[in-house]
């Protein structure tokens, strides 16, 4: 336990983050954490859990562990930090062998402040060993909910972190998830060990956003109708790749600025087309659900999901990418009825009859040559593609017995979506003036290396080859063979992009018969699959209470009065007094009253129930006719 004055801690994130107040619980997050005491947060998509941890890493003396399952997440974080002049490192199972020594080399001699590591990490002896020899003082483990099986998203090597707690057993934990169900929230701290834990979370209300479910004629024109009748950026989300680039070029065939996001583009495209969609320059970003995690654009004005997504808890973390700013944001759902269907279907897909999970087993052995008793804690590379056109597997149907393979404990797939080209410089600054035998072209590449990368002596950088093009006037094809020559002079280490899968034997090849596919992992798992579709069939087609409310009585948390702004509510406002002339009416009694009075002369005058009056308030307010402070309405003249 250790004491920091507040004006510490306000320091440090004026300093490095350059805000002058944190956002509603982080402080209380913080100040957890730093007296020693087990913390469980949740806070909702965009509420900021980064900083609840990089603040506490930056006051205490020694390593914070960070435990986060998306790599592509982990090395945004790194790199964002690296800009803000914080040091921190990440290992994973992709790196090459100088890249995992430089980055324990800087581990052991204290010259991090953060580790960020996949849970999968924590199966390896040897690494945990060495975390016994660094100065461990804080274990952040992010998207909580992945260890437990009754979450959205269950992934089983979270079950390892469980370790920590026996090999440091006085260490706080700070875990944190933005969404978790009552019964979700006490398997974390169960199964982390949790002691004497503190729990701290927001409401998952957003009083900004609208919820609002459109039962379509035809979809991608629905789509097309809203964006032209609203303004500001706007995500639409589907499930399909194919259908990202046939509604964005629809859109922009209808003059709509649109691009489309999906992780089968390269990086090249994806950084170009996130970037310009940031910065404003295109209006409507199409794209899976690959797209969005670490994304903190805070002026969406709007979030469209043409397809269901399979949980309420995907669905409240895609659409709370709206309104991030606290603005007026919309969160629409397009319905059609034969939706229903689909998301049923979705069951029976994602657990496939067993035998057809154990012939996927067998067959992918068979495929990466790995013989029974062999293949223990061996990382083979994956060509999935190819493994499904060889037998004639549907690629998501193949997924889902690899992932039933993963929390079985049998293999593991991992996706590694477009690694990054990655260079450091082997020499010292001085020698390079000294370089001889270098090709024009490799000068100006390194030229332009050294002008656009000023970390590259220190650590491994992730590069653009695109930018290298622009900025020393050579082909791609020019900067990758100055790249290589430069690399057989021992200027520097590079490493291409790649995208290569991934499966990870955790254990040895077994027999197929000998398969364990257990009553946890199926039945007990696809019954829960199916409360969750149905939870979501539910807020899309129900007709009757709140939308908002619905939701909050999934996560557990019970709304004080139904929300007035979904579809729902505005469709129950109160008949009668929503024309012109009541309008008027009410104006004039609020612009008329007193301070706080202005409720309670509409009740006592026109003797509306309190319950319809308050609801028309905020349909006026949701219409821009009156604008709330601290619970009483003005009206905006």
């Amino acid at each position: 336990m250790i004491f920091v004055r507040r004006n510490v801690i306000n320091k440090i994130l004026k300093r490095y983050w350059g805000y002058d107040n944190f956002r509603p619980l982080q402080e209380e997050i913080i100040r957890s954490v730093l007296s020693g005491r087990d913390t469980l947060g949740l806070m909702p998509t965009g509420g900021g859990k980064s900083i609840t941890f990089q603040v506490p890493a930056m006051v205490l003396d020694g390593l914070t562990l960070v435990i986060t399952p998306l790599i592509s997440l982990m090395k945004d974080q790194v790199d964002n930090l690296k800009k803000r002049r914080i040091k921190a490192v990440y290992l994973y199972s992709g790196m090459t062998m100088r890249e995992s020594t430089i980055a324990r080399e800087q581990l052991i001699n204290g010259k991090a402040k953060l580790l960020y590591v996949s849970p999968e990490k924590l199966r390896n002896q040897r690494f945990l060993q060495e975390l016994k020899q660094m100065n461990l003082r804080l274990v952040v483990i992010d998207e909580a909910h992945c260890i437990s099986q009754w979450g959205y998203d269950f992934r089983p090597a979270y079950l390892n972190i469980g370790q920590l707690r026996k090999l440091f057993p006085d260490l706080p934990m700070l875990a944190l998830t933005a969404t978790a169900t009552p019964k979700v929230e006490d398997d974390i701290v169960r199964l982390l060990g949790m002691r004497n834990e503190k729990r701290l979370r927001m409401s998952f209300s957003r009083s900004n956003l609208n919820y609002i479910v459109r039962p379509a004629g035809m979809k991608i024109h629905d789509i097309f109708h809203i964006l032209s009748r609203t303004h500001g950026s706007a995500i639409v989300y589907v499930r399909s790749r194919k259908r990202t680039r046939e509604i964005s070029e629809y859109l922009e065939s209808m003059g709509i600025s649109a691009t489309y996001y999906h992780a089968g583009l390269d990086f090249e495209k994806k950084a170009e087309r996130q970037t310009s969609w940031q910065r404003g320059e295109t209006r409507v970003i199409v794209a899976t659900n690959a797209f969005g995690m670490g994304i903190d654009k805070p002026d969406v004005r709007i979030v469209i999901h043409y397809d269901f997504p399979p949980s309420l808890e995907e669905y409240y973390q895609e659409a709370g990418r709206a309104g991030r700013d606290g603005k007026k944001s919309y969160a629409v759902l397009l319905t059609l009825p034969s939706d229903t269907g689909v998301l049923r279907r979705r069951v029976s897909n994602y657990y496939p009859p067993r035998d057809e999970i154990k012939k996927v087993y067998e067959r992918v052995c068979n495929f990466l040559h790995v013989g029974i008793g062999e293949g223990y804690d061996r990382l083979i590379g994956f060509d999935l593609d190819k493994f499904c056109e060889t037998f004639s597997y549907r690629k998501d149907r193949c997924l889902s017995s690899l992932n039933l393979l993963h929390q079985a404990g049998y293999i593991e797939y991992i996706e590694e979506t477009d690694r990054q080209s990655r260079v450091q410089i082997l020499l010292e600054r001085e020698e390079l003036y000294n370089l001889q035998g270098l090709s024009p072209s490799a000068e100006k590449v390194l030229s332009a290396l050294l002008r656009e990368y000023p970390g590259i002596f220190a650590d491994y950088v992730f590069i653009r080859e695109l930018i290298l093009e622009q900025r020393s006037g050579c082909n791609s094809e020019g900067v990758y063979e100055a790249l290589l020559e430069l690399g057989r002079h021992n200027v520097l280490h590079y490493i291409p992009r790649s995208r290569t899968p991934y499966v990870y034997f955790p254990t040895s090849r077994e027999e197929t018969r000998y398969l364990m596919i257990g009553k946890n992992i199926y039945e007990e798992r696809r019954e829960v699959m199916s409360q969750r579709i149905e939870a979501v069939i539910d807020y899309g087609f129900s007709k009757k209470g709140c939308r908002e409310a619905k939701m909050l009585a999934y996560f557990g948390e019970k709304a004080d009065q139904n929300c007035g702004r979904c579809d729902l509510c505005r469709e129950s406002k109160p008949r009668g007094f929503d024309g012109k002339l009541a309008i008027e009416i009410l104006l004039k009694y609020i612009k008329k009253s007193e301070h706080g009075a202005a409720l309670q002369i509409m009740l006592r005058d026109l003797r509306i129930p309190a319950k319809e009056a308050q609801r028309l308030l905020v349909y006026l307010e949701n219409e821009g006719y009156v604008r709330q402070e601290d619970g009483v309405y003005y009206a905006i003249k």
